[in-house]
């Protein structure tokens, strides 16, 4: 969709050349949603493209995904064989209500900071301990978990002119044990409940609820807990207001499958199914 009201296209190379945050200003990263409707509100378009952040970079403690890696370069990274949590990689980019031709555009970042309850990013990089890296107006940063980056449907953390530069993942992360479990009401509909589970060398059992939820919700045990102590923590941690209700699910059916969902992880890493 042409932006009409957009008179002006800003390319920086560096983050001293990023300028001065106006109203009217947008990110440009991917711009799957920002061209898919009206934003009658913008008058000028800030293109990260020129920043040329490398896509994936793999450290000695973190992989780091920079906000303007596509969909497509995530799920196409060749991974370590030890990083048996991998495959909630391509689990997590299939999740997505998008073809093939999006996801060589939709970025990370982007899908994160749209902080829609679906997100399949905000699943991925939350159950993987990821940590956010963002670029304040007054020039310093600001270090914020994934899973506290989203706080509502559509709402974050950022303040106007904040920018998501990276998120980084803990490698102890991706050798983790793990399960993944997403459910919809149609074969390729929006997810309505994505739960990730997982399960560290010490024993310790880590469980991500999005999808059903309005903000991603985490629990942690240390150890693999009963059946009942799973079903008590979430009924107790998640009242029933923070379910989200859309023509995608309404809140009472996305709590029975998360507490469905969430047994079928539990019981998976337990070994005992």
């Amino acid at each position: 969709m042409d932006l009409n009201t957009v008179t002006e296209v800003a390319h920086p190379t560096t983050r001293e050349e990023l300028p001065i945050w106006m109203a009217g200003d947008a990110w440009l990263a991917g711009g799957t949603w920002l061209f898919s409707e009206p934003q009658v509100h913008l008058t000028r378009l800030i293109d990260l493209a020129d920043l040329k952040w490398p896509a994936l970079t793999v450290g000695p403690t973190h992989l780091t995904i920079a906000a303007t890696c596509t969909v497509a370069q995530l799920d196409g990274h060749p991974c370590p064989s030890d990083w048996i949590a991998s495959p909630l990689i391509n689990q997590c980019c299939r999740a997505f209500l998008a073809s093939f031709k999006i996801w060589k555009t939709a970025t990370v970042g982007g899908n994160i900071c749209m902080s829609l309850p679906a997100g399949p990013m905000i699943a991925l990089t939350a159950a993987l301990d990821g940590g956010c890296t963002i670029w304040k107006t007054d020039g310093s940063e600001q270090r914020v978990h994934v899973a506290d980056f989203v706080t509502g449907n559509q709402q974050n953390v950022l303040a106007p002119g904040d920018l998501l530069r990276q998120i980084d993942i803990p490698i102890a992360a991706l050798r983790r044990r793990s399960a993944f479990r997403q459910i919809s009401l149609t074969p390729v509909g929006r997810s309505a409940a994505l739960l990730i589970g997982s399960v560290d060398h010490q024993g310790g059992f880590a469980l991500t609820v999005t999808g059903s939820t309005v903000r991603p919700i985490q629990f942690s045990f240390p150890e693999m807990p009963s059946a009942d102590e799973l079903r008590d923590s979430i009924l107790q941690r998640i009242p029933d207001e923070l379910y989200h209700t859309d023509l995608h699910g309404k809140p009472a059916w996305r709590k029975h499958m998360t507490l469905r969902l969430a047994e079928e992880i539990r019981a998976e890493l337990a070994g005992t199914r």
